[in-house]
């Protein structure tokens, strides 16, 4: 990894680090950094990790006093997740910038969301020891403020599987299933397909980018059939 690449990705997330140490550990994975004898950035993403919880829960403390505590913390795990800071370390490109082993870039490891998001709180971890919790804030309001925005609109609302068992469960309790009946595409960009089933029986099969997102389309479709 070249000085002028890091110094893209430094364009790219907006903070110019002093040490630029940080960010070469920051980007390191577990495979590379095996094969190097150097270390990784485990020790960061758990900074990291604890950095993103606690600006984020104080951001909706500040910003939306309207919500309730419960509300609060659906909010902060509907955008402090996996999949969210996937997508924060695709629109920077992280993948790009990371150093993976020869067996993980084989596999195309650097494309995994694990890993990208595992190296997003690292970078956050990276700037706050670097420049403190001022840039480190900036970095995180500016790429969740949008997701936050989005699922404080609809916080109050209930997910179509709560909804689906409420109504299934009027007169008594009944028992439902949901089973993810296909994985298609690489690991990167894979569909799922879930089913919903009562008393053996399908009820509706639903599609997405995650297995919650397509036991949630299946419950949504299992709503109208009923």
């Amino acid at each position: 990894m070249q000085e002028n690449n890091l110094l893209e990705l430094q364009e790219k997330i907006g903070y110019k680090f002093t040490d630029i140490n940080l960010l070469k550990n920051a980007l390191t994975h577990t495979s590379y950094a095996h094969e190097h004898k150097i270390s990784d950035n485990e020790k960061l993403e758990f900074l990291g990790d604890s950095i993103l919880e606690f600006v984020s829960s104080q951001y909706l403390y500040r910003n939306y006093t309207n919500l309730k505590e419960g509300e609060m913390t659906k909010v902060r795990a509907a955008v402090v997740c996996e999949e969210s800071l996937y997508k924060i370390a695709k629109q920077h490109n992280f993948n790009e910038f990371l150093y993976v082993g020869r067996s993980e870039r084989l596999s195309n490891g650097n494309e995994r969301p694990a890993i990208l998001a595992d190296s997003v709180e690292a970078v956050i971890a990276a700037i706050y020891l670097d420049g403190g919790i001022e840039p480190a804030t900036k970095f995180i309001i500016e790429n969740l403020k949008a997701g936050i925005d989005k699922a404080t609109a609809h916080v109050g609302d209930k997910d179509y599987k709560t909804v689906l068992q409420e109504k299934l469960q009027e007169h008594g309790n009944i028992e439902i299933q949901y089973k993810i009946i296909s994985e298609t595409g690489p690991d990167h960009d894979k569909t799922f397909e879930a089913e919903v089933i009562v008393k053996n029986k399908k009820l509706a099969t639903g599609k997405g980018k995650s297995k919650k997102q397509a036991e949630m389309e299946a419950a949504k479709k299992a709503l109208l059939q009923l």
